[in-house]
């Protein structure tokens, strides 16, 4: 019988992790009542409120030494507050290692909009590993910013010293890789990655639109994605030299999609500016242009509005249910399924419905991975 706890460490609580933990507690209320917005309300036996948060990492003053539960809503978070009283965890926010996870333009914008540095002294490799290790953690789930490929190692390596999955919802390329993969592999650790895929965002909302076209005949010639928010991930991905992971990961995972290739400069996909009003809102722009029969053109536009990190927790409520899934069945490695499914850069790319499967089957106990 699996245990019912999934004992679940943080790195970054930004307001991907706000929302998460927001629904934890939300679907805890909701567990007698017919609840929407959840992709799998069961998972090999584990729901939602299942999960425990048991540490957490930020460097902002605003969080650190405060209660996960009071750092959830504190600045420069902005996003929506469905779950106003998350109850007091005991568990503190412990100051995180900073190396590249700090973009120095950051100083620039008010406190309400950037991070504030606390002045705490940084957890070393070492102590995340002890701290992982007596929290008695299952997973770790990596928030740390877009471009701290440095951050994003550090706490992988922490992950498999101290025998913890690594959920990498950023684009450092770490599950992804194959000499990483290996490491996970051999250490009989279970891992799902790389750079999170929200469950109706504007990726997959473009990989599916350019399958519909594909499968019904269109050529496709151009097309792009431009995406504005005013959350702290904009405002982080204003300093370009951070996104070449990031747009790497979203270009690929349309590209994936389409069996020729496609001129690089028939194509453009990626973040495109900061609009603080916006908060946590996302606007994404979608074009694709083709050919019909005869070779006739025509052209989809489409404008997606969502609220950016609920749209994200929905989907990495699956991830850890399935990475301590996968540790109750003694997986390891790059979990294919799951993470075809929720991540834009996976170590293998599927087609969106055959992912889907892969998962039903991996719960079923159908799939190893």
């Amino acid at each position: 019988m699996a245990e019912r706890k999934i004992r679940v460490a943080v790195a970054g609580l930004g307001n991907c992790a706000s929302s998460l933990i927001q629904g934890i507690y939300y679907y805890r209320d909701k567990r007698d009542i017919e609840a929407s917005g959840l992709m799998h309300e069961d998972i090999g036996g584990y729901k939602p409120w299942d999960i425990e948060i048991v540490a957490a990492w930020d460097i902002d003053v605003r969080k650190v030494g405060f209660d996960v539960s009071q750092a959830i809503y504190a600045q420069p978070n902005c996003t929506t507050v469905f779950y106003l009283n998350v109850p007091k965890m005991g568990v503190k926010v412990r100051m995180g290692k900073i190396l590249d996870g700090y973009p120095h333009h950051m100083k620039n914008y008010p406190p309400e909009n950037a991070f504030v540095l606390s002045e705490e002294k940084e957890d070393d490799l070492e102590t995340v590993v002890r701290v992982l290790a007596e929290s008695k953690a299952d997973v770790l789930i990596n928030y740390v910013p877009v471009g701290a490929e440095q951050a994003a190692r550090f706490y992988a390596q922490a992950c498999l010293e101290a025998g913890v999955s690594f959920i990498n919802c950023m684009p450092t390329f770490i599950v992804s890789d194959p000499e990483w993969a290996k490491k996970f592999e051999d250490a009989g650790i279970p891992v799902v990655g790389d750079d999170i895929k929200s469950q109706v965002g504007a990726t997959i909302t473009h990989r599916v639109l350019t399958q519909l076209l594909l499968e019904r005949g269109v050529k496709i010639d151009r097309t792009y994605q431009l995406n504005v928010g005013g959350n702290t991930d904009f405002l982080n991905m204003l300093e370009r030299a951070r996104l070449e992971t990031k747009k790497r990961s979203k270009t690929e995972a349309v590209t994936s999609m389409i069996p020729y290739g496609l001129d690089p400069r028939s194509v453009h996909i990626g973040p495109s500016d900061y609009v603080p009003w916006l908060k946590d809102k996302k606007l994404a722009f979608i074009r694709i242009e083709g050919r019909l029969f005869g070779d006739v053109p025509m052209n989809l536009e489409l404008r997606l509005e969502v609220e950016d990190s609920p749209n994200s927790a929905g989907v990495a409520i699956d991830a850890i249910r399935c990475a301590k899934l996968a540790r109750d069945r003694g997986i390891s490695g790059p979990l294919y399924s799951i993470s075809a499914y929720t991540m834009k850069h996976p170590p293998v790319q599927y087609k969106d419905h055959v992912a889907r499967q892969m998962v039903e089957e991996f719960i079923a106990g159908l799939r190893d991975r």
